[in-house]
């Protein structure tokens, strides 16, 4: 299996700057995770949605961050809601011609 890509979306209840200090000190303990090769962060303050868009180096890899303990303690925080996970495989020829860096990394 190849690249994988995971999408997490949700809510949350405080204020921006608040949830974006949170994110700051979950930071380095994020780029650490074996597998990930970036992370994009969400954050949407008008709505209080927030979120990530991840690229892992296998399924495998994603599968141990969303059952580690960032995910896990995200679910058990009560200011984090209406939390939404999304696994999704890359096709990597169609994310080339749009100019994807998928395949221009290495793990």
């Amino acid at each position: 299996m190849g690249k994988t890509v995971v999408q997490i979306n949700f809510r949350f209840g405080m204020t921006p700057e608040e949830c974006t200090d949170i994110f700051k000190s979950l930071s380095e303990s994020i780029a650490a995770v074996e597998g990930l090769l970036w992370k994009v962060w969400l954050m949407d303050t008008e709505h209080s949605e927030a979120g990530g868009i991840y690229l892992f180096t296998s399924p495998e890899a994603a599968q141990a961050y969303l059952t580690g303990p960032i995910i896990t303690g995200l679910g058990q925080n009560p200011q984090f809601s209406d939390i939404a996970v999304k696994v999704s495989p890359i096709d990597s020829g169609l994310s080339a011609i749009t100019r994807g860096p998928i395949d221009r990394m290495t793990a």
